[in-house]
């Protein structure tokens, strides 16, 4: 790798009361770390330039007892062109729970000597079955929709007792959950996506890890997570992170209090710890050849440890993209965690873009709000008129909705204007659009609780009464909603403007709001309208970007449109390609 140094950590019954022998060419045992608990040992280890791949033992010897022998394997490095190749703007990301998609294989529903067993597909916290092989069998399907990535919720193990589906509980930083498939098949489904043309995103937690792995219930040391006196839950207010007035308890409270119970928040000022999980995410992309990362939690985070995890994954990956999850109220708070500086931080986090939630707020505010000053349409606007607070916004990850929140469609009142207009933006906005499993298809719930949102999609098990994975099996209000999504989807793979192209707005007027984007090849033109009744506009005012087109061609309806005015139905939006 590019650092050559590594770190191994040992656990067995009183290793540390053993000497380590290790020799191999190349390799070199530079120290022997022993901490609090004897149960560990930490091994500091340079791997030099030339080591030739192979399997060495690592012997640890006790005098009057018998050695111990582990045989440790160095791999050859895959260089291959189409692993760790980033997730950019040119992609439409896809959110799957893989507990909730699709049952590939029922022989790894439930395992004896695992604590949560069984599938129960009636109860919302328990296991439905969903895995891997679930949803490689469903690739052709995303690959028609217009998918270039693929982002699991995590599929690392979770061996907690109750609510383990969801996967931000890891109890085996190496290991695929075994209800999910292995970590032999993971790779395979990376391995498939990337020969269908589709990128991977690997969901990764390091703040907190669920309390039945075994560096938790037998921590190396107590300092491996943060100590309290008692249970403390974080307070999950973000604004501490940046307030130049903040408390300093309510800013200790905010990174290390915990989430839950049974997830142990990790004290990232451990340098073993640190260690520990860097190695991990690197391992992981060389060893399944993931495109990117998406970092949970990302402002409970220590940030000086964060940034400099940025700086080593992309050492070894340089072209490996990286996005944090925010969820803040405001602009300025999401890009307080961005790279750049840009808004004195004080610390450049190396984070090149987050999870982009106060424009799906904008969005919503477009769609429900009424329309005044900086309310309704105009907050839309105004939010991207904060974009000069990013060193790069088109970094950022645009979704209207997750496995964390209300479904899209339910938030705008299952009115499909609404419904099509957000699909619009998504498909035509700056950043990187990421949708969630099912909303192609109209799923729909609020999340009180979550599980509500996590629904099952119809199809994917055996024995289900529809199968929307098909036309045949979807409602025709359904097919039009995925026929929507399919067209804007595969235009924008199709459409550099929409993807890399510039951005220009213009103010709202009449609650009308039109935006271009557009590059030396294109100019695509979308236009809102955010009140309930039909306008007609004249549309001179756009004459930067309009210039000489005279017509345009409706991308939805091939249509070919006179461009001097515009009718546009009540809560509507037409996405036009403009032509001379």
């Amino acid at each position: 790798m590019h650092n050559p140094d590594l770190q191994l950590i040992v656990h067995g019954d009183h290793i540390a009361s053993r000497k380590v022998v290790l020799n191999y060419p190349g390799v070199r045992l530079v120290a022997v770390h022993k901490v609090e608990n004897p149960n560990y040992l930490f091994l500091d280890l340079r791997i030099f330039s030339g080591t030739v791949p192979g399997t060495f033992p690592i012997k640890f010897i006790k005098a009057g007892e018998k050695a111990l022998t582990y045989n440790y394997s160095l791999k050859k490095r895959d260089h291959s062109a189409d692993r760790a190749q980033g997730v950019t703007d040119k992609d439409l990301i896809y959110l799957i729970m893989p507990d909730r998609f699709s049952n590939g294989d029922t022989t790894n529903d439930s395992f004896s000597n695992m604590r949560e067993k069984g599938i129960h597909r009636d109860s919302m916290f328990s296991r439905h079955g969903g895995d891997i092989q679930g949803i490689m069998n469903h690739l052709d399907y995303l690959k028609d929709l217009g998918v270039t990535a693929i982002w699991l919720t995590p599929a690392i193990e979770n061996d907690e007792p109750h609510a383990s589906y969801h996967g931000y509980a890891v109890t085996d930083h190496y290991k695929i959950d075994a209800r999910f498939g292995t970590n032999a098949l993971y790779k395979q489904f990376v391995d498939k996506c990337h020969a269908m043309g589709l990128k991977v995103v690997m969901d990764l937690v390091h703040n907190h890890a669920g309390t039945e792995g075994y560096t938790i219930s037998d921590m190396p040391m107590k300092s491996w997570v943060h100590q309290w006196p008692k249970y403390t839950k974080s307070n999950f207010r973000d604004a501490v992170d940046m307030d130049p007035h903040a408390s300093p308890m309510d800013r200790k409270i905010m990174q290390d209090g915990w989430f839950d119970h049974r997830m142990a928040d990790m004290n990232e000022n451990n340098p073993y710890l640190q260690k520990f999980l860097t190695q991990n995410h690197i391992w992981w992309v060389e060893y399944s050849g993931v495109d990117g990362f998406r970092l949970d939690t990302y402002p409970y985070n220590d940030p000086a440890y964060m940034a400099q995890w940025a700086q080593d994954v992309k050492a070894e990956f340089p072209r490996l993209s990286i996005f944090g999850e925010t969820l803040v109220w405001s602009a300025a708070n999401q890009a307080f965690f961005t790279e750049g500086k840009t808004v004195n931080q004080g610390l450049d986090t190396h984070l090149p873009g987050i999870t982009d939630g106060v424009w799906k707020e904008a969005v919503y505010d477009a769609l429900n709000a009424k329309e005044g000053w900086t309310e309704g349409v105009n907050r839309l606007y105004s939010v991207m008129a904060q974009d000069f607070l990013y060193k790069d916004a088109t970094k950022n990850t645009i979704f209207l909705d997750n496995h964390d929140m209300s479904r899209f469609l339910s938030v705008v009142g299952e009115d499909m204007n609404k419904y099509r207009s957000g699909m619009a933006m998504l498909m035509t906005m700056r950043g990187v659009p990421q949708m969630y499993y099912g909303d192609e298809i109209l799923m729909k719930n609020y999340s009180n609780p979550d599980g509500l949102v996590r629904s099952d999609f119809p199809g994917g098990w055996a024995g289900d009464k529809v199968n929307k994975f098909t036309a045949q099996g979807r409602t025709a209000a359904e097919n039009d909603a995925f026929n929507y999504v399919r067209k804007l989807a595969n235009y924008r793979k199709n459409t550099t403007a929409l993807q890399t192209g510039k951005l220009m707005q213009f103010i709202p007027e009449r609650g009308i709001y039109v935006y271009f984007r557009y590059n030396d090849k294109k100019t695509v033109m979308v236009a809102y309208n955010s009140r309930d009744n039909e306008q007609t506009t004249t549309t001179a005012r756009y004459f930067e970007r309009i210039k000489d087109a005279k017509k345009a061609i409706n991308v939805i309806t091939g249509e070919t449109i006179d461009l001097s005015k515009l009718t546009i139905s009540g809560k509507s939006t037409l996405v036009l390609e403009l032509v001379n």
